[in-house]
Order: structure tokens, then C-alpha cells, then sequence
């Protein structure tokens, strides 16, 4: 099997390394990541500007760019193979519900979905890579599963608890819950005086219930989500085309 790794904390970060490190032994990989922390940038492309690539001691490629950016590289002009699945993560940070709208990792996953090669996200719930060595064990159970029996290329979004391993629950099949709406943004001022805006939190859970990916993890169990790019909302087609007429 020959893997993409990729992530949206950049190259360095401790849990792009440690998922290398547990797919390795079992697949030919290579890593793409960005040179620096890229997190909520979506599904973006850098248009604007040509971008480089670099090669650390470690053998990782790193560019200046976006997740997306990192897999469109990759599958278009660097690789010599077409990998037979991509992985992004594992991410500092869950991504449930309607984070996966602005997730780096989602996005780095979902690029290579786009190019009709399976995908997978893996992001650790809480901040602090604790436990992450039981996430990259999880993370390389779960690619070993294959999913046969999903219709390819497939796209799932998976959020670990930083939990010990042996006190992880199963893995669950579940579906996006959703947040309330986000905090107000920190208003604070520059040396100059001028007034600057820092984005505020993201807002808590509401729909966290059975079913949902944030009441699998609060469970202390893995959630695995399918994910779909359609954004057609297919229910108001009827009534738009009455509207229209």
C-alpha cells in the first residue's frame, strides 16, 4: 500500500510524526505537510503566488501552503505513483460537527478525495497530544480495516479521545453533530493603537445527541464519520423551481 500523509499543524508537529511513524511499518509513505500551522484554512488554494517545496532531515517534503495546496502538489506534479490513500493528521484538536467546514485536515483529506483516492482524517479531540501514541495506534488500525465495503473513493473524518489506550472505547459509526453559533470575536489593539479582531472560540455543542460524533467521543469511544463534498441542497430544489417559474 503506498499512503500520502499530510496535515494542516505543519511538518513539525508531534502528531503528523507520530502517525508517519505508525504507518510506516506497514505501507510505503510519503509526507507532504505545510512548512508552518495552517489550521482553519479550509479547502483553500494558493493562487496568488507560486509556491515552493523543501526536503527536511527526516526525509518529509514541506511546503508554503495550504493543506490542499500540499495534496494538489503531490498528486499532480511531484509524485511519480498515485497513492492508494491519503491521510491527514493527526490533528491537535477535534473536528466534529462543523469544524470539518473550516479543518485544514479535513481539507488536506477531502483534496485527495477530489482526485478519487479514499481519505481519512484523524484528529485528536482534546489539545495537547496527550495519549497520542494510542491515537497513532488507532489511526493505523483503522487504515488496516480497508473498508472494503465502502463505495470508493471514500472520505471519513475520525476524532480520537486523548485517552490510554486500553481505556478507549470502540469504534463507532456516527454523523456530524452540530455547534452552536461561535463566540464574538476578541476585540484588542495593535502597538500602534489600532483596533484588531482575533477570532473567538468555536461555539459548544447542540445537536451532541446518539448518533452524533461529539456524543461517541464524550462516550470516551472513536468516532468515524463518512463525509460527502454534494453541498446540493436537494430538499429545496421543488420549491426553488416553483420560485423560478
Amino acid at each position: 500500500m503506498k499512503i500520502l500523509i499530510s496535515n494542516d499543524d505543519g511538518y513539525l508537529a508531534p502528531g503528523i510524526n507520530a502517525l508517519a511513524g505508525a504507518l510506516a511499518p506497514i505501507a510505503e509513505i510519503v509526507v507532504v505537510a505545510p512548512d508552518s500551522n495552517r489550521s482553519g484554512s479550509s479547502n483553500s488554494l494558493t493562487l496568488d503566488r507560486p509556491l515552493s517545496m523543501f526536503r527536511a532531515e527526516n526525509g518529509f517534503y514541506f511546503i508554503n501552503g495550504t493543506p490542499s495546496d500540499c495534496v494538489h502538489v503531490a498528486l499532480t506534479g511531484m509524485l511519480s505513483f498515485r497513492p492508494d490513500l491519503i491521510v491527514s493528521g493527526i490533528n491537535q484538536g477535534q473536528n466534529m460537527g462543523d469544524d470539518t467546514l473550516y479543518s485544514g485536515t479535513v481539507a488536506a483529506a477531502t483534496e485527495g478525495f477530489l482526485f478519487g483516492i479514499p481519505a481519512i482524517a484523524f484528529s485528536q479531540v482534546k489539545h495537547g497530544w496527550e495519549h497520542l501514541d494510542s491515537a497513532a495506534r488507532i489511526a493505523r488500525e483503522i487504515v488496516e480495516r480497508r473498508f472494503d465495503a465502502l463505495q470508493k473513493p471514500y472520505l471519513l473524518n475520525v476524532n480520537i479521545p486523548n485517552l490510554p489506550y486500553d481505556d478507549l472505547g470502540r469504534i463507532v459509526a456516527t454523523r456530524l453533530g452540530k455547534r452552536h453559533e461561535s463566540e464574538a470575536v476578541i476585540k484588542t489593539k495593535d502597538p500602534h493603537g489600532r483596533e484588531i479582531f482575533w477570532i473567538g472560540p468555536a461555539g459548544a455543542a447542540k445537536d451532541a445527541g446518539e448518533g452524533t460524533d461529539f456524543h461517541a467521543v464524550a462516550q470516551g469511544c472513536i468516532s468515524v464519520t463518512p463525509l460527502q463534498i454534494d453541498l446540493t441542497h436537494t430538499a429545496q430544489l421543488d420549491a426553488l423551481r416553483k420560485g423560478l417559474a
